[in-house]
């Protein structure tokens, strides 16, 4: 039997899609994968199920559209629900198993560009979009992936006026500033959603092996703080910053996996979490505009 998921997802955005990785992972017990359709040059779900596709069922695929390849072989972003639509049938047949969470990827990169009442309708008719891909079995359940959720703000309805993700995925953890972590906590409000229903990701902004790890004292976090390694503590650190059920995390190397696995258990230190967001905030409030 499998030890209980402790909320750690691995994400594929750098890995090489390895069957070795995803096997060693659910030995450990990790059995939620995070990729997307534009990933790995855009074979991300063809590469999953040539190389693992016997594994697929036993684990937990959530994935995102919103990223297509254009005739010149670049990357566009778009909301166009027809092109989502089609983007959600071909990761379904691609992976063989429909995904358990199908995010919408970065709804800002469009709705930047858009007056606030235009974005309103473009982002619900996306949100609508996804919504009938769960009720016709193309995936079980549908979410918002963002990197900067601030410009989403203005284009959220309430949840008794357009469809509401099920799951909201942002970034998550020490590095990450506090205006950030605010338009995070307001978007999740205005969507009505529980901690349960919120997931990091990037805890590291992509490097872990940065110097700034070996310099931030995480492990301040915890309240045993020689319980595990400095940047295993900045991971537990980042279930808090903002509050989430799940983490994704990027790697490689089923040693490194372990280790966040077992930190991911440990508890944290609610006083010293407040203490940093006060501390943050204040930060945030003196630092002048440029």
């Amino acid at each position: 039997m499998r030890p209980a998921d402790p909320g750690v997802v691995l994400g594929l955005y750098r890995s090489r899609y390895e069957r070795d990785l995803l096997e060693g992972a659910l030995r450990l017990g990790v059995h939620r994968i995070d990729t997307s359709y534009n990933y790995l040059g855009f074979a991300a779900h063809r590469t999953l199920a040539q190389r693992a596709g016997d594994l697929l069922p036993d684990l937990s695929i959530s994935t995102k559209v919103g990223f297509f390849l254009t005739g010149t072989g670049h990357s566009e972003h778009s909301l166009d629900p027809q092109r989502l639509r089609q983007a959600v049938e071909k990761t379904a047949e691609e992976l063989g198993v429909p995904p358990d969470v199908m995010f919408l990827h970065n709804p800002e990169h469009t709705l930047t560009h858009l007056e606030p009442e235009q974005a309103s309708d473009v982002l619900a008719a996306a949100n609508a979009e996804l919504e009938a891909a769960v009720a016709s079995g193309l995936c079980a359940s549908w979410g918002i992936a963002s990197w900067n959720p601030r410009p989403l703000l203005p284009a959220i309805k309430g949840p008794r006026d357009a469809p509401a993700p099920q799951v909201f995925m942002a970034r998550a953890g020490l590095i990450v500033s506090s205006r950030t972590l605010d338009a995070i906590e307001a978007a999740a409000a205005l969507w009505d959603l529980s901690p349960d229903q919120r997931w990091g990701m990037s805890p590291f902004a992509g490097h872990s092996t940065d110097r700034v790890w070996d310099q931030v004292n995480a492990r301040a976090f915890l309240p045993d703080e020689s319980s595990c390694s400095n940047l295993a503590a900045a991971f537990r650190a980042s279930y808090e910053l903002p509050k989430v059920s799940r983490v994704a995390i990027g790697t490689n190397h089923l040693g490194h996996l372990r280790e966040l696995l077992q930190a991911a258990q440990l508890p944290a230190s609610e006083a010293a979490i407040a203490s940093y967001r006060t501390l943050l905030a204040t930060s945030s409030s003196n630092r002048q505009p440029v």
